[in-house]
């Protein structure tokens, strides 16, 4: 229902944005996808299916200069009120609109990021990529080996689009 609903919603929205040159989207993600949370399988795994939906979008949109960013952000509901405590006092809905406002206005430049926003903290929240390990013979065996060099999360990169993580393979192939 989340992930459909938003594309159903997006899609007609995005033609016409395509259309004038123009638009701004901003998509609702939640930490239960980008993070794990237990028990929220189905709903986790289509508020991270939001983040993918608006990567595309950006990348999509980017020459009719439409932008597409998501939120995942923390705050009171009806949904939360009883897990929060004395801190869903301090993470009221309101903290969440000045970054909705900011990134559907059109001084906005970011396009295809995402951002964790409650209580009046924003931050960005990036998938970035190590710089691996390359074997012309990779076998389990040297995955094994080389796991620390696999998982080594110093110098990693942070591909804006599929392009960016391609060119990764095309120099660690070259």
């Amino acid at each position: 229902m989340h992930l459909r609903g938003a594309l159903n919603l997006t899609q007609p929205a995005f033609k016409i944005m395509r259309d004038k040159g123009y638009g701004r989207i901003v998509s609702t993600s939640s930490g239960a996808g980008v993070f794990g949370n237990f028990g929220q399988a189905n709903y986790g795994a289509a508020k991270m299916g939001l983040v993918g939906l608006t990567r595309v979008l950006a990348v999509e949109g980017a020459r009719n200069n439409i932008r597409a960013n998501a939120i995942a952000p923390i705050a009171l509901t009806r949904m939360t009120e009883d897990l929060l405590g004395d801190l869903g006092q301090k993470l009221q809905p309101e903290f969440v609109a000045p970054l909705v406002t900011y990134l559907a206005h059109e001084s906005c430049e970011a396009s295809g990021r995402l951002f964790s926003v409650g209580g009046g903290r924003v931050a960005e929240v990036f998938i970035g990529e190590c710089d691996g390990f390359t074997s012309a013979t990779l076998s389990p065996e040297e995955i094994r080996d080389n796991w620390g060099q696999i998982t080594d999360r110093e110098g990693y990169t942070v591909p804006a689009h599929m392009g960016d993580e391609t060119a990764l393979f095309v120099r660690a192939l070259s």
